[in-house]
């Protein structure tokens, strides 16, 4: 049984003027409850606001939880923060630390949202309010879950506001793969950084994977690896410049799958980046890298 975290909360109504795709996290939920007893749930509790002011600014966060988000933050976000987008960018990161916990526990666990790799200390960015990949890091080491930590981030975006969050955060590391000519403009400077050429297809990019997150992990000793499960490097992306097909994408959830667990490294997803027009079709190929990933730490 692949453990499956989900918060009613991940379910928000769309903000005025805004283009992400709203009912994909409803939608991943719905799909997973069709495959029945092969997953477990989990409601996680939002992340306490002493979690959240340990990575963001108090200041920012107490503009995201009463709604109040100023005019040029709203706009790097990319959307107006209401408050059931505020109690979902609590829950979020409240989900991704108990995934990471359920994979200490199992193996593997899946937070139906969450990748939020974008947010930085003062505000958020990129569709990215809280960065519930920093946030849960930071309290699974300071809670002394684990003494070490590894944030890999498979997204066509590169995980600059978790790199920057996490620099210097004794026993957290942070690895990041995806397109050098891609969002942002400006890159942050993660542990292990692999920018990737336009177009990079399935052999380049698995082979690229393969052999800088194997040392990464061999050098780093991570107890438990939080993934960036992003479907965005995939060649039909609205917002990704890489080639991956769909094959090439399950080839990279069973490579980084299979290289924790030949270090016996626990290992919890998020859903990450993947944009388009149908959100039913974002919402399976959200839903294949789960499974994937889960059918791995099965075998």
């Amino acid at each position: 049984m692949i453990p499956i975290v989900h918060h009613p909360a991940y379910v928000a109504p769309a903000p005025a003027r805004s283009t992400y795709r709203w009912n994909k996290n409803g939608l991943i939920r719905d799909l997973l409850v069709a495959a029945g007893t092969r997953v477990g749930w989990h409601q996680p509790e939002p992340m306490p606001l002493a979690w959240l002011e340990a990575v963001h600014d108090p200041d920012y966060v107490a503009e995201v939880m009463e709604a109040r988000v100023p005019p040029a933050k709203t706009r790097r976000i990319g959307f107006p923060v209401t408050p059931e987008v505020a109690r979902r960018a609590q829950a979020v990161p409240g989900g991704t630390w108990l995934a990471g916990r359920l994979a200490l526990a199992h193996g593997f666990a899946a937070n139906t949202a969450g990748g939020s790799h974008h947010a930085l200390a003062y505000t958020g960015a990129g569709y990215c309010v809280f960065n519930d990949l920093a946030l849960a890091a930071v309290r699974l080491v300071e809670e002394g879950e684990v003494e070490r930590i590894a944030v890999v981030d498979c997204d066509v975006h590169q995980g600059d506001g978790t790199a920057s969050l996490l620099a210097g955060r004794p026993g957290i590391a942070t690895y990041s793969i995806h397109a050098e000519k891609n969002f942002p403009a400006r890159k942050a400077r993660s542990t292990l950084d692999v920018p990737l050429a336009d177009a990079t297809g399935d052999d380049d990019y698995c082979r690229r994977l393969a052999e800088t997150l194997a040392p990464f992990l061999d050098e780093v000793r991570p107890q438990l690896i939080l993934y960036q499960a992003g479907i965005d490097p995939l060649a039909v992306d609205r917002l990704g410049r890489l080639a991956l097909s769909d094959d090439g994408l399950a080839r990279r959830e069973r490579l980084v799958a299979g290289l924790a667990r030949e270090r016996g490294v626990p290992l919890a997803s998020t859903v990450g980046g993947g944009y388009g027009d149908d959100a039913l079709v974002l919402a399976e190929r959200h839903v294949r890298a789960i499974m994937t990933l889960g059918e791995a730490f099965e075998l």
